[in-house]
C-alpha cells in the first residue's frame, strides 16, 4: 500500500513548548492567508475564514456565546450544493498550532476523493 501521507519531522521534546502554548489566531490565520483563504472580523474580534472554492469555513469565535462554553474554534466543510457535509469544534484549550497542523493536513491532503464513495 502506498501512502500519501507527508513525510514528518521529529522534534526534540524540547522543542514541544508550542503543544501548550498559544490560544491566539495567529498560526490558523496566517496558513490560511497563505493559502489564498478570505478572511473578515468583526467589532468583537472574531474572525471568519473561507476556502478559496467556498466549501470550507474556520470560524476564530473568542467573542461569541459558543466561547463560554469552551468552543472557540469552528470548521465546517460544505458540499457542492452548500449544504455542510461535517463540521468540528477545538476548545480554548487547544493550542492554535494543532488547529493549524489540522487544518494543513486538510489542505495538502492530495487523495480527495475515497474509493468508497
Amino acid at each position: 500500500m502506498t501512502s500519501n501521507a507527508p513525510t514528518l519531522a521529529h522534534p526534540a521534546s524540547a522543542e514541544r513548548e508550542w503543544l501548550l502554548e498559544c490560544t491566539c489566531a495567529d498560526p490558523v490565520l496566517r496558513l490560511l492567508h497563505n493559502c489564498g483563504w478570505d478572511t473578515v472580523d468583526d467589532s468583537k474580534a472574531n474572525v471568519y475564514c473561507a476556502s478559496p472554492d467556498r466549501r470550507v469555513f474556520v470560524e476564530f469565535l473568542p467573542e461569541s456565546p459558543e466561547a463560554a462554553f469552551g468552543e472557540l474554534w469552528h470548521i465546517s466543510v460544505h458540499g457542492p450544493d452548500g449544504r455542510r457535509a461535517w463540521s468540528t469544534t477545538f476548545g480554548d484549550d487547544v493550542p492554535a498550532h494543532a488547529v493549524a497542523g489540522f487544518l494543513a493536513a486538510l489542505i495538502a491532503y492530495q487523495g480527495r476523493w475515497c474509493e468508497c464513495i
